[in-house]
């Protein structure tokens, strides 16, 4: 048994989800990972991880709105605003979420679905550098 840790440092131009799946697999093909569970782990609290539809943009778009539907800006919702108006939110949306991904590597693939993607979930407005920890542990 063997175990890889990275740190992706990735950055999201703007609020909504961005497919890491390339960077992820990438790392993975040159780490020789053949067998076992990898886990990701995002090193924020504003923003998320997510395995989600990758084949139809309108799943993005239907998510991102109702995410900001669920936990909207605005001027006297929150107490915390130190960072911003859109800090609050996004804590929120990051709580909806998930700041952890496990996916299972086989034959050195991802065993993603067919449409599955895995995703960073930026909840802020403005382009930010994310860490996602990758470690796998396997063969």
């Amino acid at each position: 048994m063997r175990q890889v840790r990275h740190r992706l440092t990735l950055l999201a131009p703007a609020q909504g989800m961005h497919e890491i799946t390339p960077e992820v697999t990438a790392w993975a093909t040159l780490a020789n990972i053949r067998e076992g569970l990898l886990t990701l782990f995002i090193q924020h609290t504003s923003a998320s991880l997510l395995i989600q539809e990758n084949a139809d943009p309108d799943v993005q778009n239907d998510l991102q709105a109702w995410l900001d539907a669920a936990a909207p800006q605005g001027g006297d919702l929150y107490r915390h605003s130190a960072e911003g108006p859109d800090d609050m939110p996004a804590h929120i949306k990051s709580a909806l979420t998930q700041s952890h991904l496990s996916v299972p590597i086989g034959e050195g693939k991802l065993m993603l679905g067919a449409w599955q993607g895995i995703y960073l979930l930026e909840h802020r407005r403005q382009p930010r550098g994310r860490k996602v920890i990758l470690h796998f542990i396997g063969e």
